[in-house]
């Protein structure tokens, strides 16, 4: 089973900026996709951005896309999101997962695994 860490959420105001970090291990396979989702309250949980092997295969929602930057350093089983420019709407939990299905740019879409993990709290206020 795929376990993850995420960490690096906190409380930021408008237009800061906060990275996002998750540690994982025992994927499918070494490179296997992973993804960023985030859930609000009394939302539906989303896909923020999902990552192939390297950083070249990126897909990213419509509303993080321009703000939000994936990345994974694969020798350490970490995977990234830089969040800059941050608005109010992008406050939710955030979690880590290995991808079910995904079609990297645009259009695009990914689907993930439901998460593992405790996820990371990213609050913006205004």
């Amino acid at each position: 089973q795929v376990q993850v860490a995420e960490s690096g959420g906190g409380l930021v105001q408008v237009g800061g900026s906060l990275r996002l970090s998750c540690t994982y291990s025992n994927l499918p396979a070494p490179g296997y996709p992973m993804g960023w989702f985030r859930q609000a309250p009394d939302q539906e949980r989303e896909a923020v951005s999902c990552v192939g092997w390297d950083d070249s295969s990126t897909y990213y929602s419509a509303s993080v896309e321009g703000r939000f930057t994936v990345s994974r350093d694969n020798a350490k089983n970490t995977l990234f999101l830089q969040l800059d420019n941050l608005k109010t709407e992008d406050t939710a939990m955030y979690y880590c997962a290995p991808v079910d299905s995904v079609q990297y740019g645009r259009p695009g879409y990914c689907v993930g695994d439901v998460p593992s993990g405790q996820g990371t709290q990213v609050t913006v206020s205004s």
